[in-house]
């Protein structure tokens, strides 16, 4: 029996109401079965709320923790937490009961610091609460309660305060998504031994750089856009096929405010999805890869002043995270030039093909994870290398959940007027200004007041011009009182520069000096170009981001500095176009003295940056009548440097433009061999020129550094090669094979002696070629180098081929292999040779074709569109003798309507011209085999020019004309 809770009637156990007064009973829930989870418990405590609450009246300590605890559940329970209980000022969040993901020790770890983050911009909007929290975070077997929660606690009150302190179990568990430093380990009641314990510091990569854009106000006016972007973000996951948005529109329209706007909404989703951001810098072109280089840093947690062994830990452990061990050699390889680890590329169409291959898996294998969300900002001031990528990007990867958002200016669509034009899932928004009702609702916000006078807001709405960021700015102004005269500026510069001059000197120069470091800039930098105290300069900073001219990031990319970024790049730019020239050259070589105290293992990352400063400071400085003499070869050397930077990337154009410009500014580097080398390597790639440039590099090079020389004598030749004149380019082979003679096997020899052996081949000394592939291919497994293995087993093969040895296929299997297991596009050399030789040789056509079709998809894959049409002429063939005339056809017909030249071109005449003449129709046979004859002449190859007089000589013997086919000219 019970009893009423209303009248105290005793009642049945089983009643549902009062038999007296009627009052409803509650029912006692079933009980719940216990089970046995793995939790990880989150324990945070405000620091010194006891103290405070013993000094402020009740009512004022609730005041304060309601928002607190309120913003604590909302990020617990946004990361998928619940909140176990409130202990005053102490909140204990569970991950993993009553419902457990995948990842839920990530899923903690990332609450707690989002915490840390809550609290503070509670802080920030209103600095006298001073909070502060400790938290703690623990992985472990639970009902619920026991050790883990204790351990828990434990940790909280040992986290030193604003820190999250985390035990070895969840560190092990989300080791390789958060980032970690290092803690005592914390002396727990109970336990024998102390617990190990770390500091979490980040996630790693959730973002990239730049990207809390924030507005004054709600969103105006961009309702629209921003519902598009979110709906490609809803498509790019429920379709699992990735979509490419480009904003697009002038400086303050909105761009940024919409990329905040999405992130908002991505950090609001349930679902943990990957945001990373990269921008370019105004830098001529812009340096290389840049922003692509930013995203792959962030993902492995790499900051500007890490060392190069820490980077490369760093970037290895990323990459294994990412993809299976058969890839992580290739993609490794790729990446280690975008965070500026070098690298030893053979720049060529190929190369930047395969290094695209693994980028773009990088980015497959992020969004394998869960859905992923690219920010490429400010693309109008990218590199071409970078703008191809990302405008291909999407349409090469399928079956992820993948968003690319681009933002850019109207100068974008000037470079590139096709830009995202034709392909599947890619969508161009372009921001219109806002409509005069809308700009007028904005500054009523902005402005705080729901009227302005008539004239007052007829004049402000025809200068803003429907620009927020002109309301934005004009509204900084007027909250600056008296400070600005009363006229309003005609344009969104003359707003900005009238709040700069409205700074007191010392902040003006501040915000001067910053603007001299980029939109980004980082505090030690400043401090070392501003010189002045510390403390002083946190003042003047904290000063300016009160004002709104620039905003302090939460996590910065250099160690033991704050990060601040300009509110917007126009008042970066306002405030660097008040400096007078001879300031900003003296601004200049301080910013370059700084890059050069960062770790040097890695100053190649840093080389455009560094180029640029140097190269500003000359300009500026000869404006300003300077004697610049003494930066001339520090300059001269970061160009060369820089030019190193973007060959690895396997941009030999863009590196080119560089060594060149290393040669203008310094003209004692006509003398440096090197330099010359650089460029008529790169002229060589990039015009088919450089034959002085080598020359004078082998002549100085001969007796100090022979084995250089050689390559420089090797490349000479390969130019001369080109031009036809094959006698004269042997001599340079020749001469090349003599300075390495009796020298150490080197990268350098191997180089020589594979590519002489191949030229050879080529000419049709095949035994002479095929003893050098021998030494290549032994240099090769001496050295390690796989890469060129793969090359000398190719060229060994087609030697072979033409000596009539059967074990030619054996190399070349061997060879493909290799390329295969690589990665590398040396397999399509392999590829297209062992289909030839299958067929020539052996004559098995079903497997030479079965082959090509495999090379064809290799090719495809690397998006090698020269390549891809070698294969298209080589199927064209197979599949003509194998009977299938239809797609032979088709094949021929398609290359040959291809308006640019190309070697296979004549294959696909003498393909067609053999169909043709079959179906009778002669005169078309024969002018497709005698232009066949026409163009391999020019072409001045044997393996072009045999097949063409073989194919004409049995055309016009087949049509009737014996006299004229026994007498065709031979070469």
């Amino acid at each position: 029996m019970r009893s009423c809770p209303s009248c105290g009637a005793e009642i049945a156990d089983s009643a549902k109401f009062c038999s007296e007064c009627g009052t409803p009973l509650a029912v006692a829930a079933p009980s719940r079965r216990e089970e046995r989870k793995v939790v990880t418990v989150v324990f945070a405590d405000l620091v010194g709320s006891t103290a405070r609450a013993e000094r402020l009246d009740p009512e004022d300590v609730r005041a304060i923790l309601a928002p607190y605890h309120d913003r604590l559940r909302h990020e617990l329970e946004r990361h998928g937490g619940t909140v176990e209980k409130f202990i005053g000022d102490a909140v204990v969040g569970v991950f993993g009961a009553p419902v457990a993901h995948e990842d839920d020790a990530e899923r903690a770890v990332r609450a707690a610091l989002s915490i840390q983050d809550a609290i503070a911009e509670l802080n920030e909007a209103d600095p006298s609460l001073e909070l502060e929290v400790r938290i703690g975070v623990n992985t472990g077997e639970a009902m619920v309660a026991g050790d883990v929660m204790n351990t828990g606690a434990r940790l909280q009150a040992a986290a030193p305060p604003g820190a999250v302190l985390v035990s070895e179990p969840t560190q092990r568990l989300t080791a390789r998504a958060i980032e970690y430093g290092e803690a005592a380990p914390v002396a727990a009641k109970g336990k024998a031994e102390p617990l190990a314990a770390w500091i979490a510091i980040a996630p790693r990569a959730r973002f990239g750089v730049d990207v809390f854009q924030k507005g004054r106000g709600p969103l105006v006016g961009r309702e629209r856009e921003l519902d598009l972007m979110a709906d490609a973000l809803s498509r790019a996951r429920a379709e699992r096929e990735p979509q490419l948005v480009t904003l697009v529109g002038v400086p303050g329209i909105g761009k940024s405010r919409l990329v905040y706007e999405l992130w908002r909404i991505v950090d609001e989703d349930p679902e943990l999805i990957f945001w990373r951001q990269g921008r370019s810098l105004p830098y001529g072109q812009g340096v290389a890869f840049w922003a692509l280089g930013e995203i792959v840093k962030a993902q492995a947690g790499i900051l500007e002043s890490d060392g190069a062994a820490e980077a490369e830990a760093k970037l290895s452990a990323a990459v294994g995270d990412l993809v299976p061990e058969t890839e992580k050699e290739w993609m490794e390889r790729h990446l280690r030039p975008l965070v500026g680890l070098g690298g030893d590329a053979d720049p060529g169409q190929a190369q930047r093909a395969e290094a695209f291959a693994a980028w773009r898996r990088f980015f497959e294998a992020l969004a394998e994870r869960g859905p992923a969300v690219l920010i490429f900002e400010d693309l109008q001031w990218a590199d071409d290398g970078l703008l191809d990528f990302v405008d291909s990007l999407t349409d090469r990867l399928a079956g992820v959940r993948l968003l690319v958002v681009c933002s850019a200016r109207p100068e974008l669509l000037e470079r590139r007027p096709g830009w995202g034009g034709g392909k599947r899932n890619a969508l161009s928004v372009s921001l219109a200004p806002l409509s005069e009702t809308d700009t007028a609702r904005l500054l009523a916000i902005l402005l705080e007041r729901s009227v302005l006078p008539a004239e007052e807001q007829a004049t402000l709405l025809q200068r803003a011009g429907g620009n927020p960021l002109y309301a934005e700015e004009y509204a900084r102004m007027l909250a600056e009182g008296d400070r600005v005269g009363s006229e309003v500026p005609a344009t969104l510069q003359g707003v900005v520069a009238a709040r700069i001059d409205a700074l007191s000197e010392d902040e003006k120069g501040l915000l001067q000096q910053s603007s001299v470091l980029g939109k980004v800039f980082w505090t030690d930098a400043l401090a070392a170009l501003a010189g002045i105290d510390p403390q002083l300069l946190d003042d003047r900073l904290y000063s300016l981001e009160r004002k709104e001219f620039v905003r302090r990031d939460h996590r910065s990319s250099v160690a033991g500095a704050q990060q601040y970024v300009f509110v917007h790049a126009l008042v970066r730019d306002g405030a660097y176009g008040q400096m007078p020239r001879l300031a900003r050259a003296e601004a200049h070589r301080l910013v370059a003295e700084w890059i050069d105290a960062l770790p040097s293992d890695r100053a190649e990352d840093r080389a455009e940056m560094l180029a640029h400063h140097l190269m500003q400071a000359i300009e500026y400085g000869r404006a300003a009548g300077l004697d610049v003499t003494a930066l001339l070869p520090r300059t001269a050397q970061a160009l060369r440097d820089a030019g190193d930077r973007v060959w690895a990337l396997g941009e030999p154009s863009v590196a080119l433009g560089f060594y060149e410009r290393s040669r203008a500014v310094d003209p004692s580097t006509d003398e440096d061999p090197y330099l010359a080398f650089r460029l008529g390597r790169a002229l060589l790639l990039v015009e088919g020129k450089g034959e002085t440039e080598l020359e004078r590099a082998s002549s100085a090079l001969a007796e100090s550094d022979p084995a250089t020389a050689a390559v420089a004598e090797l490349l000479r030749g390969e130019v001369i090669w080109q031009r036809g004149e094959h006698d004269r380019a042997f001599g340079h082979f020749e001469r090349a094979r003599e300075l390495d003679e009796g020298l150490p096997v080197s990268p350098e020899k191997l180089i020589v002696v594979s590519q002489v052996a191949r030229f050879l081949t080529l000419a049709g000394q095949w035994r002479e070629g095929f003893e050098l592939a021998e030494q290549a291919i032994a240099m090769a497994e001496e050295l390690g180098d796989r890469e060129w293995l793969s090359d000398a087993l190719n060229t060994r093969g087609v030697a072979r081929s033409y000596l009539g040895d059967p074990a030619s296929i054996g190399d070349l299997e061997q060879s493909l292999a290799l390329g295969l297991e690589l990665k590398s596009a040396r397999a399509l050399r392999a590829y297209i040779n062992l289909g030839s030789t299958l067929a020539e040789s052996a004559g098995d056509m079903v497997r030479a074709e079965a082959v090509g079709r495999e090379g064809l998809e290799f090719a495809e894959r690397l998006g090698l569109r020269l390549t891809i049409r070698w294969f298209h002429g080589n199927l064209a063939d197979s599949t003509f003798i194998l009977g299938n005339w239809e797609e032979a056809i088709r094949l021929a017909e398609a290359e040959l309507a291809d308006p640019e030249p190309h070697y296979i071109q004549t294959q696909c005449r003498n393909v067609r011209g053999y169909v043709r003449l079959a179906r009778g129709e002669e005169g078309g046979a024969l002018e497709d085999v005698e232009i066949a004859l026409r163009d391999s002449r020019a072409i001045r190859d044997p393996q072009a020019l045999v097949p063409a007089l073989s194919y004409l000589a049995f055309v016009r013997a087949s049509t009737g004309d014996a006299e004229a086919a026994t007498t065709t000219e031979t070469p």
